[in-house]
Formats: structure tokens, C-alpha cells, sequence
């Protein structure tokens, strides 16, 4: 089975890029899917999570309060760092679990969606890295609109991860998602045409 990392920005496209995959009926492994489900599925993830942060960002039914907790994570980058630590051996554990039965119930590729793929060295366990780029400014505008965030807030989340410059690097093919969705998808079928 062809295990191949999707990855990209905030604001670069990539659950468009994602949703697209699945209508081709490609088995889409969403880290951030798995990331919620670890912290339903691992009890001890906010035992630690309550000891390293406090209380103040679990609700009165125990659950994370994702919007408050992630604005003081994506602005305290030691805490992105400690908070990381936590949940991500859990995240990798359930992935790894998911991509070994996909394999086993005889599927020839998988997609695991997840931003942060390369920085938590996750694409060594994949054979292809997809990166969705967009230029800066579009990146800018479409987290502001979908987010409702300022641009400052916009800059402060890009800032926080490896730029997509930097993961070109990583990458064995670029997708440029600045565009229109048909260019999208006609490159998209493009990269598919030599996956295959």
C-alpha cells in the first residue's frame, strides 16, 4: 500500500485538497480527526493536560476547551511544544493502528492528512509527501475570513508553524492551491497520473 502524507498551512487549501481525494474514493486518515479521538480514547491525555496547563481549560463536563486552549497554545510556543509532547505518541499509535488495517483489508494507497506531519517527523513513516502551497497573502486572507481573526492573530498561526517554504523541502510533489478549484484539481489529477 502507497502511504502518502497530505500536508500544508493553515489556509493553504488542504481539506479541500483532502475532500477532493475522498471523492475519488481514497482512504483519508484526518490527524486532526484522530487528535480529538485520542483525547476521548487516552483518559490519562487530560489527567496531563489539566496537570501541565490548569483547569481553566477543561469545560465542567470535563472536556478541552479547544477555542480558548488552542488561541494560548498558538500564543505561547513552549506550550505548543509541552502540549505536543503529550498528545502526539498517542496520535502516531492510533495513525500507525489505522494505516496497518487499511493495508490489511487490501487498499493500494491512504492519505494521512496532517499539517504538522513533517515538523513531528511522522513523513518518515509515509512513502510520498504532498504539500498544498499557497502564496502568503492568499494564506492571509483566507484564514482571516474563515477563522474571523485579525491579521495579526493570522500572522502570529503562520508564524507558529514551519513555513510552507520550508517544507518544500520535505515534499516529493507541490501542489499550488492559489488558484481557482478547477486548477486545483487538474494539478491534483496530474500528481495522481504519476503517483500511479
Amino acid at each position: 500500500m502507497i502511504r502518502i502524507g497530505l500536508t500544508g498551512g493553515i489556509g493553504s487549501g488542504k481539506s479541500t485538497v483532502s475532500n477532493m481525494l475522498r471523492e475519488k474514493g481514497i482512504k483519508i486518515i484526518d490527524a486532526d480527526n484522530t487528535a480529538r479521538g485520542v483525547i476521548e480514547r487516552y483518559p490519562v491525555i487530560m489527567d496531563r493536560i489539566k496537570s501541565v496547563f490548569g483547569k481553566e481549560y477543561v469545560d465542567n463536563s470535563g472536556k478541552l476547551k479547544r477555542k480558548e486552549f488552542g488561541n494560548y497554545i498558538f500564543s505561547h510556543k513552549n506550550m505548543r511544544s509541552r502540549y505536543e509532547s503529550i498528545i502526539i505518541p498517542f496520535i502516531k499509535k492510533d495513525i500507525l493502528g489505522d494505516m496497518d488495517k487499511l493495508e490489511k483489508s487490501s487498499e493500494d494507497m491512504c492519505i494521512v492528512d496532517g499539517a504538522t506531519i513533517v515538523e513531528n517527523q511522522f513523513y518518515k513513516n509515509l512513502d510520498l509527501i504532498l504539500l498544498v502551497w499557497v502564496n502568503e497573502r492568499v494564506q492571509i486572507e483566507r484564514v482571516k475570513k474563515r477563522d474571523k481573526l485579525t491579521e495579526s492573530q493570522v500572522i502570529q498561526r503562520i508564524n507558529s508553524q514551519m513555513s510552507l517554504e520550508e517544507k518544500k523541502k520535505y515534499a516529493d510533489f507541490i501542489l499550488d492551491n492559489s488558484g481557482t478549484l478547477d486548477e486545483t484539481r487538474n494539478q491534483l489529477e496530474k500528481i495522481f497520473d504519476k503517483i500511479k
